[in-house]
């Protein structure tokens, strides 16, 4: 019995690594969720202020929103409930055309992946990134918590490596920013995991702002 289910954990993990890769082919490399345009304002311009505006929007717009709905909706999943609703509140949530476009086209992607690999459908409309994610950890009864923050991490790294490549940084500091931002997803999890319906909202005014003037800006490597 004690292995069977050291082997059910081992296999759990291997799926949870391959969902938090930046191998998964849902187009995760061709966003940078608002950081290219923080760097065009001149917001960003080296590795600590790539740090600081990293650490803002996953304090302040992931933790207390994307998360607490991931989590929200990894339990539909589980319990057999709709996840419809807070599919919807979380598209509702974002605040441009682009970073909608980013969750829908992703969320897109990662679904159809997972039909590919045999999951089947959510059954959700418009599956939005998160809502793709929660089915597929529901699917492969990943552990919801441990799933959060290899979601976090996933988002973090990509958060970098966007940086690494429009500030421009080296790789090194890359590296030193995902140690330094990488202690706090366990903490976040841990918040989002307490945090009520009533409290969920991002406010990051700065992202939407910026993001919305990514939407017409004129030289760009990134599609949000």
């Amino acid at each position: 019995m004690r292995t069977t289910r050291i082997l059910m954990a081992i296999e759990a993990l291997s799926r949870l690594l391959q969902l938090a890769s930046p191998a998964l082919p849902v187009g995760a490399y061709s966003y940078s969720g608002g950081l290219e345009a923080a760097v065009e304002a001149g917001v960003v311009h080296d590795a600590a202020s790539a740090e600081r505006w990293i650490a803002d929007v996953l304090e302040h717009s992931v933790a207390r929103m994307e998360a607490p709905v991931l989590l929200r909706l990894m339990r539909a999943f589980a319990d057999g409930a709709p996840a419809q609703l807070w599919n919807d509140c979380f598209l509702a949530s974002r605040e441009t055309a682009e970073l909608r476009a980013e969750t829908v086209q992703m969320g897109y992607s990662l679904a159809r992946l997972l039909g590919d690999l045999g999951l089947g459908d959510s059954g959700v409309e418009q599956p939005a990134y998160p809502t793709a994610f929660a089915f597929a950890v529901a699917c492969w009864r990943i552990e919801p918590r441990q799933a959060l923050v290899a979601y976090l991490w996933s988002w973090l790294e990509n958060q970098v490596m966007a940086a690494v490549k429009c500030v421009p940084l080296g790789q090194t500091d890359g590296q030193r920013i995902l140690l330094a931002l990488g202690d706090r997803l366990q903490g976040i999890a841990e918040r989002a995991a307490h945090l009520d319906d009533d409290a969920l909202g991002s406010f990051a005014p700065g992202l939407a702002v910026l993001s919305a003037r990514h939407e017409t800006q004129y030289s760009r490597l990134f599609r949000s």
